[in-house]
């Protein structure tokens, strides 16, 4: 891939998503007495760069810093900058810096940035630390899975942090009215939608769709679930089986149990949709969950997307990097291990809202008591991404979208759509 490509592709994935202390070395050297230097604990400084989304969130970290150089007992310190997310020009300026010699020991991270630091050699392999990390069984195995996929590569080059997992919204009075229950697998939810479909006033229009379907941009996520539930995947969606979970997706649509406005509804309208009553049934993550309590009090629940022949949901991300240029990646690994599993994990997990990826701190009242965290922990053994291509940022912004918007509405086959959507992201064969 040429540098400018591949930089383009990161940026625009990321927003789906200067001082350059800390690191002096150029990319692929390390040092064996800077190491020796950490293993013997004499005092070690870690940059590290960081993007916030609100102030409270900014006076988090610098907690958590604060905490950290405190309790560490190897004599680090973790010097944390704060950067502007800025639609993805965070990664961009991160890329310049790394490239150019300086920036940071470690970063905060999103998934979508690997491909192009991977194939530049920029990050460190954190295989070895992990291995012998004493919380390494901490973290669902599924997790590290996925940051192995992100990097293309067989070797692991991002620590977990905190990630947010997609599941479904219902409405358990309207659940009650339909004689409906909670349904435990993928057929039995096809037809909960198709039983929350309701006149409720016999006026022979439909008052309440049994699903929020999000057609337009964003929206390949919760149909990927469809498409796994049949068994299908997104390594071929042309298999039968991947076929078959686009073919429910077309009947919930030309049938009418989601809204006649899905083949352009997005976040806002799925949500405003669910808010209003107009809908049984949506997916999105806990993010949404304030909202919905404070429209519906205790009239709103959660369930984990149920497996049918196979199971998927998406998982949203926000993780830590090592560089290899760091000096000192023993130290820089102690402080990453401390935001995945230690209290550096719990207090920016009960501030942000996320979800922990420590099953320690899952196990924590403030989320195993509540129901949609529940609902998020309950999908992260077989949640996912989508693939991460050269072809990605066109497949979700432009191809998903026409090519789904022209099988609903009975344009093109449910095959033939598949066909395009696989070729889109994969190219022709």
């Amino acid at each position: 891939m040429k540098r400018k490509k591949v930089l383009a592709l990161t940026l625009a994935l990321a927003m789906a998503v200067t001082s350059f202390a800390g690191c002096a070395k150029q990319p692929g050297t390390t040092s064996s007495a800077a190491e020796s230097q950490a293993a013997s604990g004499e005092p070690v400084t870690i940059t590290h760069w960081y993007w916030a989304d609100s102030s409270d969130y900014s006076a988090k970290m610098k907690e958590i810093v604060e905490d950290f150089n405190k309790s560490n007992k190897s004599n680090i310190t973790v010097k944390a900058e704060e950067y502007p997310w800025d639609g993805g020009a965070y990664s961009e300026n991160l890329f310049n810096a790394v490239m150019g010699g300086g920036g940071p020991d470690t970063a905060a991270w999103k998934l979508t940035s690997t491909p192009l630091f991977t194939a530049n050699n920029l990050l460190a392999s954190l295989d070895s630390y992990v291995s012998k990390w004493d919380k390494k069984d901490d973290i669902d195995q599924n997790i590290y899975d996925i940051m192995k996929q992100a990097g293309g590569k067989d070797e692991m080059y991002v620590m977990p942090w905190n990630i947010q997992v997609l599941y479904v919204y219902y409405r358990p009075s309207i659940f009650k009215q339909a004689g409906v229950e909670v349904p435990k697998t993928y057929e039995e939810f096809l037809e909960a939608i198709k039983k929350t479909t309701l006149d409720t006033n016999g006026d022979g229009k439909t008052d309440v769709y049994g699903f929020g379907m999000r057609g337009a941009k964003g929206g390949q996520e919760p149909w990927g679930s469809f498409i796994y539930g049949r068994g299908g995947s997104f390594e071929d969606m042309t298999t039968p089986e991947s076929v078959q979970g686009m073919q429910d997706f077309i009947d919930l649509y030309k049938n009418g149990y989601v809204p006649p406005t899905a083949t352009q509804d997005g976040f806002n309208e799925i949500i405003a949709n669910f808010k209003s009553g107009k809908t049984a049934m949506t997916i999105h993550h806990v993010g949404s969950s304030a909202g919905m309590v404070e429209t519906f009090g205790d009239d709103v629940d959660a369930f984990p997307f149920p497996a049918g022949k196979g199971q998927w949901t998406s998982m949203g991300d926000t993780e830590n990097v090592i560089f290899e240029a760091c000096k000192n990646k023993e130290a820089a690994f102690e402080w990453v291990s401390y935001l995945a599993a230690g209290e550096g994990q719990e207090k920016w997990c009960k501030i942000t809202g996320n979800m922990p990826v420590s099953k320690t701190v899952q196990a924590l009242p403030d989320f195993k008591d509540n129901k949609f965290m529940k609902a998020s922990i309950a999908g992260q053994s077989y949640a996912g991404i989508i693939p991460i291509k050269d072809t990605t940022t066109e497949w979700i912004s432009t191809i998903w979208p026409n090519t789904v918007a022209s099988a609903l509405t009975g344009k093109e086959t449910a095959a033939d759509a598949m066909k395009t959507l696989q070729e889109g992201l994969y190219g022709k064969k």
